[in-house]
């Protein structure tokens, strides 16, 4: 059960209780974090609304969960047009593409989310698009068909990308802005709880806000789902106020220690110590040790454990860090362990 709790809450998918009880920014001073994109993204916008121009065609890459719909949609907002959000793996077909950019406004604004996964007939759609403004529409079948080109309002393509690495060629060079949104700090993630916590109507301490930071993997989504959690656990108990000591007890409940490790995490290093005396050992024989797929330990929590110094990645395989096998050895087997 802990297992579970701990994958649904590092879970990086936006749930229908996200979007519904979520504070959303609508200003880049409402939008806590990332300062210097922030800068660069207002100078973008503002001058792009005095020319009464659109946007150059802008593309925003990094880890999920950021905020990279959220500055689209604020862009939007300052600029004062209409946006329209979509996915690039639902775009199976050109004509799917073709009606969007067809009923766009001038000056909005389309945004493609996971833009890397978009077919490369679809894509192909957009070359002329982003370029010229203007699209080939195929009309009828066989041997009677025939190729239109048809004029489109002016707008600006925001794509956002996890992997920036498998966006072709062609449609990277057709990007006039690319910048990178990056993981949190603890303080700007303390502040995003705490703006939360006032939309939610939880009291949440200084101190508490931090604890949840920590935990929170450098990701304001991750951050927002164990604040509802820690709501949740108050509310059972009568409080609507939470202090360090309770959102200590909610963690824990959740399967989150001290160090802001989920339970999956302290499984991988610790039968990394149990079997392998650290490491090295191969992704797959760790996969099958914990009893979970190699994909998600790469995608889900590798990528922290190496951030926060416990794991490297070596030719031969996986392996605890030589700083960190000391802490990792007496947290899990004691002061005296032999291992």
């Amino acid at each position: 059960m802990e297992n579970l709790e701990s994958i649904d809450l590092i879970s990086l998918q936006q749930s229908p209780e996200e979007k519904e009880y979520d504070f959303t920014p609508k200003t880049f001073d409402d939008y806590l974090g990332q300062e210097e994109l922030k800068k660069k993204l207002h100078i973008y916008t503002q001058a792009a609304k005095m020319r009464n121009e659109s946007l150059d065609h802008l593309l925003l890459f990094g880890p999920p969960g950021l905020g990279k719909t959220t500055l689209a949609n604020i862009m939007a907002q300052i600029m004062n047009v209409g946006i329209k959000i979509c996915s690039g793996p639902m775009m199976e077909r050109t004509g799917d593409l073709v009606a969007i950019l067809t009923s766009l406004e001038p000056r909005d604004i389309l945004f493609i989310d996971e833009i890397h996964r978009m077919p490369i007939t679809v894509e192909e759609v957009l070359y002329s698009a982003m370029e010229h403004f203007r699209v080939d529409v195929i009309i009828g079948q066989g041997a009677g068909a025939q190729s239109i080109n048809l004029p489109i309002h002016p707008f600006t393509l925001i794509g956002a990308t996890t992997q920036s690495g498998k966006i072709s060629a062609p449609l990277r060079s057709r990007f006039g802005i690319t910048e990178r949104i990056d993981f949190y700090t603890e303080d700007e993630l303390q502040k995003i709880i705490l703006q939360n916590a006032s939309f939610l109507k939880i009291i949440i301490k200084d101190q508490a806000a931090m604890r949840i930071a920590k935990s929170a993997r450098g990701t304001p989504r991750i951050a927002k789902k164990i604040l509802r959690r820690v709501r949740d656990f108050a509310q059972v108990q009568h409080k609507n106020e939470s202090d360090d000591a309770l959102t200590q007890e909610a963690l824990h409940f959740l399967g989150i220690d001290d160090d802001g490790l989920c339970t999956v995490d302290n499984l991988i290093l610790r039968k990394l110590i149990e079997h392998f005396a650290g490491g090295p050992a191969g992704l797959e024989t760790l996969a099958s040790l914990i009893g979970e797929d190699k994909e998600t330990i790469e995608a889900v929590y590798e990528p922290f454990l190496l951030r926060q110094g416990y794991l490297e990645k070596t030719p031969r395989g996986r392996q605890i860090s030589y700083k960190k096998l000391p802490f990792l050895k007496k947290k899990y087997f004691g002061q005296n362990t032999l291992i």
